[in-house]
């Protein structure tokens, strides 16, 4: 028996000895990750190493960290899932990996920091769970008229909406965004110092500078002389979509095209002359007989909520925010006030016109390849992309916003902007199977696109766009309800969208078949 426990005891308190320090070292551990996780969660030590310029003085000006009730929120209080959910832990550790990779690999200076702000950046860094997890009372006792009926339409939109939609701004104060907010009619109902009587005369297929009557706006149209062209892409192209195909052979009448997309100037003497301030308009287009006002035979935009051009700039700047209603309107608009015919050019017109000639996804010399930051190769050794640089404003160069005309050289027609700055119009209605429609066996002359739809062809791409979108075979087209997601008014305007910033649109004057230049074709 003696044996036998002397056997056994020596044993099992060496196990209690091993389980002991076992358990002390736990403890140890316990402490050590629980302050390691409390320090690496500290305001201080976020901002000890993050990359992002003026991250913390952002936050300091924010509601976040300057209001009434003196509540400081946090970083990891919306940077990471609520704490106590395993969500919360492997947030923490993908988030710090990422930062630390970023402190020691990335320059800082060619990070596009305005393009991580938007909110399809902004989402994937911010959890709604935590807003929700503070914000847990929508409708408070001091909540604002509008501001209930916005969380009301959140509440019932939660699968399409996100707390960023409206509050995008709120973590880190955005000047960008307050002057948003800050739109005044006052800031541009200013009267031009030059006022022009009279439209320009056309009598030549040449360039020549509209002078639009009643304002000091003018601008340049130029001549597109008519010809045949394959439009769409061939299947090889790089970066090429089943929509910009099969190709087909085309032919357009000449035509002209504004030298640059619409401009804030001209943008905004339209919403001076037809502004609807005070009057509900749902339906289309009002005319009045002969005898009255121009001003009064058509019914502009309400005015917009907040200020549409982003805080960016008027003037040259090209208009956007608006629907293509409001940009089929305006056409109307500019053809009574210069007794010409403007419109929105066909898609096979802006296709003709972008080419200017060419074949090649550019009308200037380069691949898609060369250019674009979707390959891993051009990410990791960079891309020499001083030309496309030199024609186009996309992703690479924008710093994620539209820029001036001046900004880049034009296509051989001398279109400025046809590639990039923002996504254009066209009148068409949208289809992917567009082209398959059009007789492979015949030249088609001068196409409309389908006879009905819902949303309408955009080309271009934009400020946005990666090097692939910019070509000019790219097809998209607009997403109305999904542009208008974040109003909630019901019914939702018709002039402004509410969540697109990259869209515009160049007009195009009709000239007369039988004036058509004779080239011999």
């Amino acid at each position: 028996m003696g044996s036998i426990r002397h056997f056994f005891f020596p044993r099992n308190r060496r196990y209690s000895v091993l389980l002991f320090y076992g358990f002390l070292m736990g403890v140890v551990f316990i402490m050590l990750s629980s302050s390691v996780m409390h320090y690496t969660s500290t305001n201080t030590f976020c901002m000890s190493c993050h990359v992002h310029p003026h991250a913390e003085e952002s936050w300091k000006l924010s509601t976040h960290y300057d209001n009434p009730s003196g509540i400081i929120v946090d970083c990891v209080e919306c940077h990471l899932p609520p704490p106590g959910s395993i969500t919360h832990f492997t947030a923490k550790a993908a988030t710090g990996i990422r930062d630390v990779y970023g402190f020691l690999f990335k320059d800082p200076e060619n990070i596009q920091w305005e393009a991580k702000r938007h909110i399809t950046q902004a989402v994937k860094h911010t959890y709604e769970s935590s807003c929700i997890d503070c914000h847990q009372n929508l409708f408070p006792l001091q909540l604002t008229e509008e501001g209930m009926h916005a969380h009301l339409y959140y509440e019932n939109n939660r699968e399409e909406l996100n707390c960023l939609n409206c509050h995008l701004h709120v973590g880190h104060y955005s000047e960008h965004a307050q002057e948003i907010l800050d739109f005044g009619f006052e800031r541009i109902a200013g009267k031009p110092e030059i006022v022009f009587k009279e439209a320009s005369l056309v009598d030549a297929f040449e360039r020549f500078t509209e002078t639009i009557p009643g304002t000091g706006v003018r601008f340049d149209m130029l001549p597109i002389p008519g010809g045949r062209f394959k439009i769409g892409s061939p299947e090889d192209e790089p970066g090429r979509h089943d929509d910009e195909g099969p190709r087909r052979e085309v032919e357009v009448s000449s035509f002209f095209m504004s030298e640059i997309e619409v401009t804030w100037d001209m943008f905004m003497a339209f919403f001076r002359e037809t502004v609807s301030e005070g009057r509900s308009m749902q339906g289309n287009l009002t005319y009045t007989d002969a005898a009255q006002n121009i001003v009064d035979a058509i019914s502009g935009p309400t005015p917009p909520w907040g200020s549409p051009d982003q805080g960016w700039g008027w003037g040259k700047r090209p208009a956007i925010t608006m629907t293509w209603h409001a940009a089929n309107v305006f056409c109307e608009w500019l053809s009574l006030k210069t007794g010409k015919t403007y419109r929105l050019p066909t898609e096979a017109e802006w296709e003709y016109a972008a080419r200017g000639g060419t074949e090649s996804p550019y009308f200037f010399e380069g691949s898609p390849k060369k250019f674009t930051r979707q390959r891993w190769v051009n990410r990791i050794f960079g891309a020499d992309t001083t030309n496309i640089n030199r024609f186009v404003v996309y992703e690479g160069n924008s710093f994620f916003r539209t820029q001036e005309p001046d900004a880049v050289q034009p296509n051989s027609y001398g279109l400025k902007n046809m590639l990039g700055n923002v996504w254009e119009f066209c009148s068409d209605y949208y289809a992917e199977d567009a082209y398959a429609s059009y007789p492979a066996q015949m030249v088609i002359k001068n196409p409309q696109g389908p006879l009905e739809g819902k949303e309408r062809v955009i080309r271009g791409g934009s400020f946005k766009s990666d090097a692939f979108e910019v070509r000019s075979a790219t097809r998209s087209h607009t997403r109305h309800d999904a542009w208008l997601l974040t109003d909630p008014q019901i019914p939702k305007s018709i002039w402004w969208y509410s969540d697109v910033f990259d869209v515009g649109f160049r007009v195009v004057m009709e000239w007369p078949i039988e004036n058509e230049p004779n080239d011999g074709q």
